[in-house]
């Protein structure tokens, strides 16, 4: 497994942890729940390895990230029912491949346009923070 010091992903440091929670190990990469839920359900699916790009992956590890992906989005569709999943995958600054599930409401943040990466409007308690992580598990 290729790890990067400076990278948070593979640190697996304060950096991150003051970002997102871990939800699950999934096939390929790791899930976490967004500490800001302005959209309500918002993930990120990490892939395991340090890999910058998508056409870095072998056509079956790229296949196994999508399905872990595809995973997430289908269970925060089930436990939040969101009118539709957008999916970023940037790293224009933080060069480790991942994906973004950003559930998307009618009439709520950003309706009919792009997600905003930080908004930094609303953060739950623990306890919600605990609800959500096993909302989603379950739905996993």
């Amino acid at each position: 497994m290729e790890l990067n010091d400076q990278c948070m992903y593979c640190m697996k440091d304060e950096r991150r942890d003051h970002l997102m929670i871990e939800i699950a190990q999934l096939d390929v990469s790791t899930v976490f729940l967004f500490r800001e839920q302005t959209y309500t359900g918002r993930c990120n699916v990490v892939y395991k390895d340090h890999v910058k790009e998508l056409f870095e992956l072998a056509p079956q590890e790229l296949a196994a990230f999508m399905n872990d992906v595809k995973r997430v989005a289908a269970a925060v569709d089930k436990a939040y029912h969101p009118n539709k999943i957008n999916y970023g995958a940037y790293g224009d600054t933080l060069h480790h491949l991942h994906m973004h599930i950003v559930p998307k409401y009618e009439n709520k943040e950003n309706w009919g346009s792009t997600f905003e990466m930080n908004p930094g409007k609303t953060y739950l308690t623990d306890e919600e923070y605990q609800d959500m992580i096993e909302a989603i598990k379950k739905a996993l």
